[in-house]
């Protein structure tokens, strides 16, 4: 196949088992240019960008709902072009989180449900978790305990505080995890011990250091799916402590049988996939029945053949 045909690979029909996974991980988005040759073939076209994540990784951190919420269409078809089993772990919008802090916003939330509920149908839906503002304090607590109410109890949510009031280890603390324990909530486990362990190497890093939050680090489970956030480095070996610590936390949940998400963060998004595989590799290590993460298969001697997946 010539190079003019590559931007119209397809993902291969063969898909992973997702479903048989114990634990999840993923990236934060599933769209970036210089994962051509990583997490998908040379020149593959746009359309077919997330099928061919969804064949790489289990789940992903879907920040762009964020800022911006597509139209129930666009979750359509991103559910059909996803591989069975794999998982959206949306961001509340920010209008409901930021704006109106989670307060007279009914007609918000239904929006933002309607939207859910086609993950749900589809069997997309991982866990959708609520970002809070900084200024989100306790005296926020009753908007909170309402809104958290309304939730669909049988869909999956994890919460993300990021007020000082939160982290108290104290009455404030103890009763945001009782009310999470309590709607069978997960509690967003945000680390940016990594990024923060040296200086910045380059401007990405300088730019992450000075925008991530540095919450005081906790491993609380007040649900059965612990929700992690791992904010690291550009370079995986600057990392490498970290992992084997999250690693054990990590394997000793699935041994419990909670079922971890886990998300890891590069200032720059092209090394994003590079610390998800890092961190699977050391979790193997200690779960040894987890199946390796897919890798696109070598060229062959011409280098014109499209890549395709190989699978477990």
């Amino acid at each position: 196949m010539g190079k003019s045909n590559l931007a119209k690979i397809k993902p291969p029909d063969q898909k992973p088992d997702w479903d048989s996974w114990s634990y999840r991980i993923g990236c934060p988005v599933w769209g970036c240019k210089e994962w051509n040759d990583i997490v998908y073939p040379p020149g593959v076209s746009s359309d077919h960008i997330l099928a061919w994540y969804s064949r790489m990784f289990p789940t992903v951190e879907g920040n762009s709902t964020f800022y911006a919420v597509p139209p129930v269409s666009t979750f359509e078809k991103w559910c059909d072009q996803t591989a069975e089993g794999f998982k959206f772990c949306f961001k509340f919008p920010q209008r409901i989180s930021h704006d109106l802090k989670l307060i007279r916003c009914d007609n918000e939330l239904q929006n933002w449900l309607d939207c859910l509920s086609i993950l749900h149908r589809k069997e997309r839906l991982g866990p959708t978790f609520l970002q809070l503002p900084p200024s989100f304090s306790f005296k926020y607590f009753g908007a909170l305990e309402l809104f958290l109410t309304k939730l669909p109890k049988d869909w999956p949510w994890a919460v993300e505080v990021r007020h000082l009031d939160w982290f108290d280890a104290g009455e404030y603390e103890s009763r945001l995890d009782d009310l999470l324990s309590r709607l069978n909530i997960d509690r967003v486990l945000f680390d940016s011990r990594p990024l923060n362990s040296m200086a910045a190497t380059d401007p990405s890093e300088v730019a992450s250091q000075t925008r991530k939050p540095r919450s005081p680090f906790r491993i609380t489970t007040t649900g059965k799916s612990p929700f992690l956030r791992l904010i690291g480095r550009n370079d995986e070996t600057e990392v490498t402590s970290f992992w084997h610590g999250w690693a054990d936390q990590i394997a000793e949940w699935i041994r419990q049988g909670f079922q971890p998400w886990v998300f890891t963060h590069a200032p720059d998004d092209r090394y994003a996939p590079s610390l998800v595989k890092a961190l699977h590799q050391e979790i193997s290590q200690r779960i040894r029945s987890l199946p390796p993460l897919p890798e696109l298969n070598a060229p062959n001697d011409r280098g014109d053949t499209p890549r395709q997946l190989e699978l477990f």
